[in-house]
């Protein structure tokens, strides 16, 4: 009888003890102006279970009110100073970010903490003792506040599940680049809550879950399944360069490899750079991709092709993706060798202007220096459209739009050496010889890395290619990938499959 709920940008959680309260979570702070009408006439506490902007942008309205706030002792600075995570010029190693772009939702406004509440701190109020359960997944420092009521528990769990054990949203739980740690997470967590076998969940969206023991189960096992096809499906941080190429040779020029008579590339050990050259019979020569090196490797390697395998010019440098490694050097191409940067339409934008978007790794968060500033943005001489061709030196090269591990990206394909040859970016790597390798990237919102206009959209492109050889980013070179790509396509849609399971479908 004095516990009621309130709904408006979230489920506001209202624990009546006479004319006093606590509240959980605030949401745009419509229900202090109701809260008469049940007799409260004073909020005592309000204890906040993370930080997201729908739980808390209420809190100017407290002023005046002498309500104490309680938050996560994890997000507090996220309470306190949110500007500080909201940057249009970003860093690849800024907090909470991944690879520059921000997986926190702070409050507009800077919103003062009275306690913060560590990992299994409690709260005594009124003869009650509120247990202070850390529960990170939907967001780094997520906490549930556990409340025991005729020998049983009420939970008060946040956005950790909803009812139908789904997930409120996947991109709050995103926090690296395709390594599932917020998975991992929000699995741990429910196992934690899971044990309290609470009488009720009582979630900040949805409808509260009676005996939500079940539901905490099935939700695991979801992730769990979610977890196996989410992470990586290549050998990234283990095996990765022993079956990155395995058909090129090195030629006369030290670290530049020769995959086929007019196509090379850099290869290292430890070094995954993005570098694909076709050099044609005149000298000309054609680049996809070039970044992740430093520009004295780059000019010391020039002058050596020029020297000894006839290199006179470097025409166009294709970027495949968005991302700033794969053109960090083409200011430095352009100034330096005089030449041409094209892409594809839709990366126009977001390549030139990087500070209008939110997304991981724009030229901006590498910091790189040209001509002693940091290169913030990149323009391009010409843009194609999807399935524009052009012709070059002798070879018919198209530019079609290939998403996936973001939507802001092409592949360019052609014949080369009596091979039809891809050039994918960062979609897809591995070893198509492998059974195990499905190939793919990160799954990553924060790329824009959708499903029915990504990855799947990008496999059924590869499927109705029938490439010869892929040439990946980050040096990789994928021959005879028919088997491959069959492995890559059935993966996107059982993901997708998997996100649909877990996901709440919102009108």
């Amino acid at each position: 009888p004095d516990l009621y709920v309130w709904t408006d940008t979230c489920n506001v959680y209202v624990i009546r003890d006479g004319e006093s309260a606590v509240l959980i979570d605030l949401g745009d702070g419509s229900v202090l102006d109701h809260l008469g009408d049940i007799g409260v006439r004073q909020v005592d506490w309000v204890l906040f279970t993370h930080h997201h902007r729908e739980q808390c942008q209420g809190a100017p309205k407290l002023k005046g009110r002498n309500a104490k706030v309680g938050v996560p002792a994890a997000e507090r600075e996220l309470f306190e100073n949110p500007s500080k995570f909201r940057k249009m010029n970003v860093r690849l190693n800024d907090p909470f970010t991944i690879h520059g772009t921000s997986y926190v939702r702070p409050p507009i406004q800077p919103i003062a903490v009275d306690r913060a509440f560590n990992r299994m701190d409690t709260l005594e109020w009124k003869g009650r003792e509120f247990w202070c359960i850390d529960t990170k997944g939907n967001s780094p420092g997520s906490m549930s506040y556990l409340l025991k009521r005729g020998g049983r528990w009420l939970a008060f769990t946040g956005d950790l599940m909803v009812d139908g054990s789904k997930l409120h949203n996947w991109f709050d739980s995103e926090w690296d680049y395709g390594f599932a740690k917020g998975i991992y997470e929000l699995c741990n967590s429910a196992g934690q809550v899971e044990g309290y076998d609470p009488a009720w969940m009582l979630p900040s969206h949805g409808p509260a879950i009676a005996d939500g023991a079940n539901q905490l189960r099935e939700f695991q096992r979801k992730l769990r399944e979610l977890e196996r096809l989410f992470v990586r499906g290549y050998d990234v941080n283990t095996f990765a360069g022993s079956r990155q190429d395995p058909i090129a040779r090195p030629t006369s020029v030290p670290h530049l490899w020769q995959v086929s008579p007019h196509l090379y590339k850099f290869r290292g050990p430890g070094f995954f750079p993005n570098f694909c050259m076709v050099l044609a019979d005149s000298g000309r020569a054609l680049l996809v991709d070039c970044g992740l090196f430093q520009e004295k490797f780059l000019d010391e390697s020039i002058e050596l092709m020029k020297s000894r395998l006839g290199l006179k010019s470097i025409d166009v440098m294709i970027p495949t993706h968005m991302h700033g490694d794969h053109f960090l050097q083409g200011p430095h191409l352009r100034k330096t060798y005089g030449t041409q940067l094209w892409a594809i339409d839709r990366m126009g934008p977001v390549c030139e202007h990087p500070e209008w978007f939110d997304y991981c790794a724009p030229i901006q968060a590498y910091g790189q220096m040209f001509e002693g500033k940091p290169i913030e943005s990149v323009k391009f001489d010409r843009l194609f459209k999807d399935g524009e061709s052009f012709e070059w030196e002798g070879f018919k090269f198209t530019i079609d739009w290939m998403p996936g591990q973001t939507e802001f990206a092409l592949a360019v394909q052609g014949m080369i050496d009596g091979r039809k040859v891809v050039f994918t970016g960062d979609n897809l790597f591995g070893d198509p010889e492998d059974s195990r390798h499905t190939g793919h990237e990160c799954v990553t919102a924060h790329n824009s890395a959708i499903f029915e206009e990504g990855y799947i959209y990008g496999a059924e492109y590869l499927s109705r290619l029938k490439p010869d050889l892929i040439m990946g980013g980050h040096s990789y070179v994928m021959p005879n990938p028919a088997a491959f790509v069959e492995r890559y396509r059935k993966w996107a849609y059982a993901m997708r499959d998997a996100f649909k399971g877990i996901l709440v479908d919102y009108p």
